[in-house]
């Protein structure tokens, strides 16, 4: 899907406050509310917008700790990524999880209270698959973070 300067806009402002009623949104781009939503439905049925959710506060539910997990494996058949995955699937507190390119296989995001939390998890990971290495860092403190993708490549 071809995205022009008022989609873009529009998903710009989404990304910041996804809350906002259609008409403030229209306005901000300068549409009447009926194209504006309009807009708003053919991106979210294209597949742009995938989800709208709500943002919560590690500290307030208390998951502040974060852990990046690298992990390195001798196996890399399609049986053990497939048991990997569901493994790491299976673990809540693991937000995020990706296939690297490197020195590293798989790179995991941890949320969780404190370092005994994390062991749990360490403990389901390895018991889970045959891992060669898992190596675990502990974020000291955040200094960004943005659920906000950069829209000037978006066209």
């Amino acid at each position: 899907m071809k995205l022009d300067s008022i989609d873009v806009r529009i998903l710009d402002i989404l990304q910041r406050n996804a809350e906002q009623q259609v008409a403030q949104i229209a306005e901000q781009v300068g549409l009447s509310a009926t194209p504006c939503w309009r807009r708003i439905q053919r991106l979210k049925e294209t597949g742009v917008i995938t989800r709208q959710v709500a943002l919560v506060d590690p500290q307030k539910v208390n998951v502040g700790v974060t852990v990046f997990v690298s992990v390195r494996t001798s196996t890399h058949t399609q049986a053990w990524f497939e048991q990997f995955r569901a493994t790491v699937q299976a673990i809540p507190e693991v937000v995020e999880f990706y296939r690297m390119s490197g020195d590293v296989d798989y790179l995991l995001r941890v949320v969780v209270p404190d370092i005994a939390a994390y062991d749990r998890v360490y403990k389901r990971l390895i018991d889970g698959t045959s891992l060669h290495d898992v190596s675990s860092s502990f974020a000291m403190e955040e200094l960004k973070l943005t659920t906000a993708l950069p829209l000037t490549y978006a066209r």
